[in-house]
């Protein structure tokens, strides 16, 4: 596949990806991820060479890609800067959330049991494979709504699966919640002076002390699912004047997630944007003292059709519509797992070396955002083609796939393009139909 006919954006792009690996590395790079676009089938890495006509180069493309698992905090750098101007510079919002893909084979280096998020018909409640807490950042389209775009994702490995790592690969135990800290303290000196505001929004399970105190002290406001039976207290009264000693930071009243919403006086009605449409919520809201974030958080009671749930912001002063627009916005990197693993195939690759299960996801993941780059300005009749479905007229937004093959489609008529001009010989035109039967195929 020449790398000639990619968009300009890409190829520059795939070169600044490349830049943070060695010089031999490096070259081979902006070739696998034109691989990636076009590969087909199960989506193994030599699939990824095959579409990038990789042959007898094959093992130095296998270090490449090893070499991008062990860099990959510093290839998110690059990524990181090319979706930043979509991202607009008054708030910048980032979601957490870990997904796991299924991995079979006792050599896989880092994959152990783990509980199944999505169990499905047969009721699997643990799955044998990798966990990923993935970083991604949450941009705003004006037609299409909230779009993820992963940064990048670092694999988790439990503390039992840690000896059975070979010598030459060592990894020290964190858990979920510390490498989520890390994740944004690598994101902080990055984004803390174009952004006037840093959020982050995170699933239940991210709401523990572990996670929401180094990220308050990084200066960072997280929103995120509240435990109904979390220990809320209330406010501290105002400390007397003559009483010696600090205000005290938490309040002596235990306060009952369940009792709030158990009263029928308090509820009010205010309207919001999720999933692209205006919407009205009965809500209850007010301050409470929490020691996991370590003082004043704003906590949100919403009432629904089955029942209620609870949403917090540590920061005060935030208003109850922004705190249920971000947390329904959260979900935007729930879609993008899920595209990931469906359209890239992430979790697919038939590799056992810890470097390279690392380098074949966050692959993935960059090409994902690379793509959804590509298409941010793009209209919709140049995003899909359903020319040949009449029937298909139903309005909604391009999805993930649409773009990936709107992408194929623009390089693939390029190559035409660059085959056509000039004097093309009988070889020019036999190659170029090979490979569109190839494509077809």
């Amino acid at each position: 596949m020449p790398f000639s006919h990619l968009p300009a954006f890409l190829t520059s792009a795939f070169a600044d990806l490349a830049r943070w690996l060695q010089k031999r590395s490096a070259a081979r790079l902006p070739l696998i991820l034109t691989g990636i676009l076009f590969a087909r089938g199960r989506r193994t890495v030599t699939s990824w060479f095959r579409a990038a006509g990789i042959t007898s180069d094959f093992r130095n493309a296998y270090t490449t890609v090893c070499a991008t698992g062990r860099e990959s905090h510093r290839v998110a750098i690059s990524v990181l800067q090319t979706v930043k101007p979509l991202l607009g510079p008054k708030r910048l919002r980032l979601a957490i959330d870990d997904t796991p893909t299924a991995r079979y084979g006792p050599c896989v280096e880092g994959a152990g049991f783990h509980h199944n998020p999505t169990p499905g018909p047969a009721g699997q409640r643990h799955l044998y494979g990798h966990v990923w807490v993935t970083l991604a950042a949450l941009a705003t389209h004006e037609d299409f709504g909230c779009i993820a775009l992963p940064l990048q994702a670092q694999l988790y490995v439990r503390r039992v699966d840690l000896e059975k790592l070979p010598p030459e690969r060592p990894r020290q135990f964190r858990t979920k919640l510390e490498m989520a800290a890390q994740q944004l303290r690598w994101a902080l000196p990055w984004v803390k002076e174009r952004f006037e505001e840093r959020w982050v929004v995170v699933d239940g399970g991210y709401a523990k002390k572990p996670f929401l105190r180094p990220a308050g002290q990084d200066g960072w406001v997280v929103v995120g699912r509240l435990r109904k039976d979390a220990a809320l207290r209330s406010l501290p009264l105002p400390k007397p004047p003559r009483q010696r000693g600090p205000q005290a930071t938490y309040g002596k009243r235990r306060l009952s997630l369940a009792k709030r919403a158990g009263q029928t006086r308090g509820w009010q009605t205010v309207e919001c944007e999720q999933y692209g449409e205006r919407v009205s919520k009965t809500i209850k809201t007010f301050l409470a003292t929490w020691r996991p974030a370590g003082g004043v958080i704003r906590v949100v009671l919403v009432k629904e059709e089955d029942g209620w749930v609870a949403f917090f912001c540590t920061q005060a002063q935030t208003s109850a519509e922004e705190i249920l627009e971000a947390a329904a916005d959260r979900n935007a990197l729930e879609q993008t797992n899920k595209d990931v693993k469906e359209v890239w195939g992430a979790g697919q690759q038939q590799v056992r070396n810890l470097h390279s299960n690392e380098g074949c996801f966050n692959l993935n993941l960059w090409t994902y955002s690379l793509v959804e780059a590509w298409a941010w300005d793009k209209e919709e009749d140049e995003l899909v083609d359903r020319s040949d479905s009449p029937w298909d007229s139903e309005p909604r937004r391009p999805s993930h796939a649409d773009k990936r093959k709107a992408l194929q489609r623009d390089v693939l008529h390029a190559e035409i393009e660059a085959a056509l001009s000039g004097r093309p010989t009988k070889e020019d035109f036999r190659s170029l139909a090979e490979r569109l039967v190839e494509l077809a195929a």
